[in-house]
């Protein structure tokens, strides 16, 4: 079944006018290539609920699960009225505050942080909701659906520099990637409420142009930065939204230079300078308590797709592509070794 939907969404793409696919190029191997790292994904999360619940093959462990308000900016430039911005409304959102690692680890070890938001009551979303996943680093560490089935094969043999250097001849080294795994892992984070994210990959903003998007935090810098705890994200967290709220401004970078902004290498930055990141939202986050069991344990049960958007919001590009068939299997998986419906929210 798995291969048939990746199979009949592949062709999907084929078939769409050069314009609505946005300059997509599915390369011929991508189908092969996403299987197996499905397979390998699957077969690792398997293999890691022997030792106890089924989790996440990449943000394992969760800072906590917030409730936002997503409120689309007034006055919005004519172009920006698309999709989700269309209009002025405010959606309630969940959004869950993660580490990158696929293990759950220290705070204090080097690694990407993720904020993923989901909008609820979004009429046109097969799933009801809209999804936007991003981590703090404005690109992602491999470029497409072949380079993917190799970084996966090292991380699952334990082995990751392998990815960057898989033998002697230095024409097949990955140095640009080693820089961006270098950089992640020497990202400071002292409250995940106070950082900036990015997409990293690219979305269709309309019909003819495409997007990257970007959640800034917009209110006072908090003082805590205590980091002697294991889990002293989470509590800085529940430090800050106990004293006050949290704000983001969120924002969107149109594709005003194709050239310069390829859809299909997210390893790559599109210039701010070309075309600077515009407010289209304010997400505001009320003083709370969210790291309760029963609110941490929705929080696990929860699934984030990049996939889980309106059509003007498609995800664009191979490795979106993979992320389709591999966030689709894991939610698939984890829930059904945990004993856990999967169901997507509809309220607070």
């Amino acid at each position: 079944m798995l291969n048939k939907a990746i199979h009949l969404g592949l062709a999907l793409l084929s078939a769409l006018p050069a314009w609505a696919a946005c300059n997509e190029d599915v390369p011929a191997n991508e189908v092969g290539a996403t299987e197996r790292i499905v397979q390998m994904i699957e077969e690792s999360v398997r293999a890691e609920a022997k030792k106890g619940a089924a989790r996440r093959d990449a943000h394992a462990k969760a800072h906590g699960c917030v409730k936002a308000q997503f409120h689309v900016l007034d006055k919005l430039p004519e172009e920006l009225k698309v999709g989700i911005f269309r209009e002025v409304r405010t959606y309630p959102a969940w959004i869950r505050y993660s580490n990158g690692s696929g293990t759950v680890q220290d705070d204090s070890v080097g690694d990407a942080r993720g904020m993923a938001i989901k909008l609820m009551g979004v009429k046109g979303s097969e799933s009801g909701t809209q999804d936007f996943v991003m981590i703090n680093h404005p690109v992602f560490i491999v470029r497409n659906a072949a380079d993917y089935v190799e970084f996966q094969k090292a991380v699952s043999e334990g082995n990751p520099i392998k990815f960057f250097f898989p033998g002697l001849n230095p024409f097949d080294f990955r140095l640009h990637e080693l820089g961006i795994a270098l950089a992640l892992r020497g990202l400071k984070v002292a409250n995940p409420l106070d950082s900036r994210y990015w997409s990293m990959t690219p979305y269709l903003f309309g019909d003819t142009t495409s997007m990257k998007f970007s959640a800034r935090a917009c209110g006072p810098t908090s003082s805590f930065i205590e980091t002697d705890s294991p889990d002293f994200l989470r509590d800085n967290m529940r430090n800050h939204l106990a004293q006050g709220e949290a704000c983001f401004d969120f924002m969107v970078q149109l594709r005003k230079r194709p050239q310069l902004m390829p859809i299909e290498d997210p390893t790559l930055e599109w210039s701010e300078k070309d075309s600077p990141f515009i407010p289209v939202a304010r997400i505001t986050i009320s003083p709370q308590a969210f790291d309760s069991p029963k609110q941490m344990a929705f929080c696990e049960n929860l699934s984030f797709t990049p996939w889980h958007a309106l059509p003007e919001h498609r995800p664009l590009g191979g490795i979106n592509r993979v992320r389709k068939a591999v966030y689709e299997t894991i939610s698939r998986v984890r829930h059904e070794l945990n004993g856990n419906p999967r169901r997507e929210p509809t309220s607070f």
